[in-house]
């Protein structure tokens, strides 16, 4: 069990590290080579965001735990819109742009939503999987239509950048991540066994903990300087990546049953819940304090007390069903 925690936090500091690298790289080649800023903070920035969640998942799926995976965007997504918001507006009053809540918010909803009715009845299928890819495509495209139109999303770097370097940059940010995601499934995995618990609640609870610490803390980091304008766009953006490319990845590289009732029952209504109660949150004034924040907070520890709760009623089932299981199988 020590080996298995030490997999686990070592692959997730190392995940953070490669992640960012890899996102500051790609963010800096496509200035080189004079992609349109619209391309680079709509699509190479969602998918940096939601990079740590993407290899970890995938290759959980990909893998046989799909239920790892799938706890992973679950859990992601509630702990960015509950426990990574509530941090942010428990450091400091969140103002929130009228244009975030017209767009990105419904955006979130509907992926979340969609995510949500691919996994209800406990499997993922290769279709399922292709339709949330068709709609990252449509969304994507959507977000690119819509940053050419406002001429939003522009800013560059004032600064001399060599194509070779930030190349080589990619290069390592994608390697030390796939490398950081197999040390985190297999940390994970076995910390699950020893514990006894599901691989859907571990994934829901330390690796999306672990997967959402880039955004706790870059969102810290900007409340603290008073940038607050994007945080909660930057969030709702990253559930909507977590549901549409995590998501279609799984389908695409690892369908199958989730073997978690737990997971897909009160994990994704929880989902559901935090998602809604977050933009009627928000709605209100355009504006999130310290008190949108407790509640926030309070969200998030309910659902791990329920998902706790879930967990250990499967591990009692599965002490007896599994057995009996094999004793019906012997007997015939």
């Amino acid at each position: 069990m020590i080996l298995d925690a030490a997999l686990l936090i070592a692959g997730l500091v190392l995940l953070i590290f490669s992640a960012d690298q890899f996102v500051v790289g790609a963010s800096r080649v496509a200035q080189v080579w004079d992609v349109p800023p619209v391309v680079v903070g709509a699509v190479v920035m969602g998918f940096g965001t939601s990079a740590p969640e993407l290899v970890v998942s995938t290759t959980a799926a990909s893998q046989g735990d799909l239920a790892l995976g799938v706890g992973n965007v679950v859990g992601s997504n509630v702990a960015n819109l509950s426990l990574v918001l509530a941090a942010a507006a428990l450091t400091t009053r969140l103002v929130i742009s009228p244009t975030t809540m017209r767009r990105e918010a419904p955006l979130s909803i509907a992926a979340t939503v969609g995510f949500a009715l691919a996994v209800w009845d406990g499997e993922l299928t290769f279709t399922e999987g292709a339709l949330l890819g068709i709609a990252l495509v449509l969304v994507i495209a959507f977000l690119l239509a819509v940053g050419v139109v406002e001429g939003d999303l522009d800013d560059k770097e004032e600064r001399p950048l060599r194509g070779s370097h930030e190349l080589g940059r990619v290069a390592m940010g994608l390697l030390g991540t796939v490398l950081a995601a197999r040390l985190v499934v297999d940390g994970s995995t076995g910390l699950a066994e020893a514990w006894e618990l599901t691989g859907g609640f571990v994934g829901f609870s330390l690796v999306a903990v672990g997967t959402s610490l880039p955004e706790l803390v870059t969102t810290l980091a900007a409340a603290r300087r008073g940038e607050t304008g994007l945080i909660v766009g930057n969030l709702l953006g990253s559930n909507v990546f977590n549901s549409l490319a995590v998501g279609a990845g799984m389908g695409l590289l690892g369908a199958g049953a989730i073997n978690d009732d737990s997971l897909v029952g009160t994990g994704v209504v929880v989902m559901l819940i935090v998602a809604v109660v977050s933009f009627v949150l928000a709605s209100f004034g355009l504006r999130l304090g310290r008190w949108d924040g407790l509640a926030l907070l309070a969200i998030y520890a309910v659902a791990m007390l329920l998902l706790i709760g879930d967990a250990d009623a499967d591990g009692e089932d599965d002490d007896v069903h599994p057995m009996a299981a094999v004793v019906t199988i012997d007997d015939g």
